[in-house]
């Protein structure tokens, strides 16, 4: 046990971590002519609002692999100028964190500025060193040695708890499932800013990749939840794109948002998955219609384009001729579209299960208006609570799997032989089935990103040429 009244011994260089920060081992510089502590950062941006601000900022902790970054956040106490060694001042960020010393652990303050050319990344100042500290200037590291190698382990451990800086890629920051989102984030002093995809543009190169926004670089952000509207896919999907290359975690990424979105493209996943799904077909030619039905089975058949979303685009064909004039319609629109078997059996109900980071959230059960055999509530389906099989949970859990999706929405029929895959949502709507379900569905997805969101980042760097090197 730690006698925590006993005199704490500093040499000139120490080994210390920051807990606060994820930060498990620097090599530290102790330097009692001044009177702060400094931390090396890059990207330092402050974030939240006026009353709680935050910043956020990266740290390479091992001076020879810069390729190493962790991203920490931390409190904002002030801004003030600071004089360095050379006599240079610079205004600096000011955040307190605790510092971690042989088993003892006190808070301090610390400026952050750039000391990616220093062969220490802290510098303990005076007013840093505990009550009981006693600086042997001859000395150097006189406390325990720590190792760099735990960053190699650190990815393994469950990410420190810290504030992160989230954006929603929406048309709609007003509606339900937006400002829940938002809601949640705050909730646990997350900060969460909805973006307008459409009015995002993108500086791409090798060196220094931007997302740009009425005029100007967005910040990096820990994570990105996108809600890509069906009619702006392929714009929506370059923007994921791009914050994927900045690092960001996407709560859904831009492979899962478009296998989700290519229907066709999802019905295959799903199949090579094993995956039951009603019989579906799909063909080009026209000289090809008749035998495209006849592989779904009998009249009633579904006839879905291949970008519809929300019901839409979906048309119920009674019998044999109705199927024929709509798949020539569709055809004739130079359409892509599916012919699909009619679960009859479900009489106009399917199961929509949200699924968040692999595992089953909640469930509801979605009832056609009269006169439509459409379930989806923004056709006036209407919702309702529904218990749900294990086969049900376990085939919903694997569409979204299948599909690489970490937040879906995954519509179900019952059928006679079982659960059959409709449709993997990658943006659901959360209204309907958090006020069926009781479930806090937009907190499960914060959940869900704070234990995905990684500190650490690896960074693959070109070393220089031999050339370059020595010029």
């Amino acid at each position: 046990m730690t006698d925590e009244t006993a005199a704490l011994e500093f040499g000139w260089e120490e080994w210390v971590s920051l807990p606060g920060l994820g930060l498990p081992a620097l090599k530290a510089k102790t330097d009692t002519g001044a009177r702060t502590s400094a931390l090396h950062a890059f990207a330092i941006e402050p974030f939240g609002s006026v009353s709680r601000p935050k910043v956020r900022f990266g740290v390479q902790p091992i001076p020879d692999r810069p390729e190493i970054e962790v991203f920490c956040s931390a409190d904002l106490v002030d801004r003030r100028e600071v004089t360095s060694s050379n006599g240079e001042a610079e205004l600096r960020y000011v955040v307190r964190t605790p510092v971690s010393v042989s088993g003892r652990s006190w808070d301090i303050e610390m400026t952050l500025t750039d000391r990616g050319s220093m062969s220490y990344r802290m510098l303990i100042g005076r007013t840093a060193l505990a009550d009981n500290a006693v600086v042997k200037p001859e000395a150097s590291f006189l406390q325990p040695r720590l190792d760099y190698s735990v960053y190699d382990e650190l990815s393994k451990v469950p990410p420190k708890k810290r504030a992160l800086r989230v954006a929603i890629l929406t048309r709609e920051p007003d509606n339900y499932s937006s400002r829940r989102l938002i809601e949640a984030g705050e909730a646990r002093d997350h900060v969460v800013e909805p973006i307008d995809t459409l009015r995002c543009y993108m500086n791409i190169n090798a060196h220094a990749p931007e997302v740009h926004y009425d005029g100007r670089a967005l910040p990096r952000y820990d994570a990105i939840i996108p809600r890509i509207g069906a009619g702006i896919t392929s714009y929506g999907l370059a923007v994921v794109r791009q914050f994927e290359t900045l690092g960001a975690h996407c709560l859904n990424s831009s492979t899962g948002i478009g296998a989700s979105r290519d229907k066709l493209f999802a019905h295959q996943l799903l199949a090579r998955y094993s995956i039951r799904m009603p019989t579906t077909a799909f063909a080009s030619s026209p000289k090809d219609s008749a035998n495209l039905i006849n592989l779904v089975g009998s009249a009633p058949i579904i006839v879905k384009l291949l970008e519809s979303s929300q019901g839409k685009g979906v048309v119920l064909a009674e019998n044999a001729k109705a199927a024929q004039s709509v798949v020539s319609a569709f055809r004739n629109l130079k359409a892509d579209f599916l012919v699909q078997e009619f679960v009859k059996e479900a009489a106009g109900e399917d199961i929509r299960i949200i699924v968040i980071g692999g595992k089953f959230a909640a469930a509801m059960r979605r009832t056609a208006g009269e006169g439509d055999f459409r379930a989806n509530l923004h056709q006036g389906g209407a919702a309702t609570t529904v218990k749900t099989t294990k086969e049900e949970r376990d085939t919903a859990v694997r569409a979204a799997r299948a599909l690489g999706l970490g937040f879906a929405g995954v519509d179900l029929l019952r059928s006679e032989s079982g659960p059959k895959v409709l449709e993997v949502n990658s943006s659901p709507g959360l209204e309907g089935v958090e006020k069926v379900s009781d479930k806090d569905i937009a907190g499960l997805v914060f959940d869900h990103l704070e234990r995905r969101v990684r500190p650490l980042v690896r960074r693959s760097r070109r070393a220089p040429s031999p050339k370059t090197a020595s010029a």
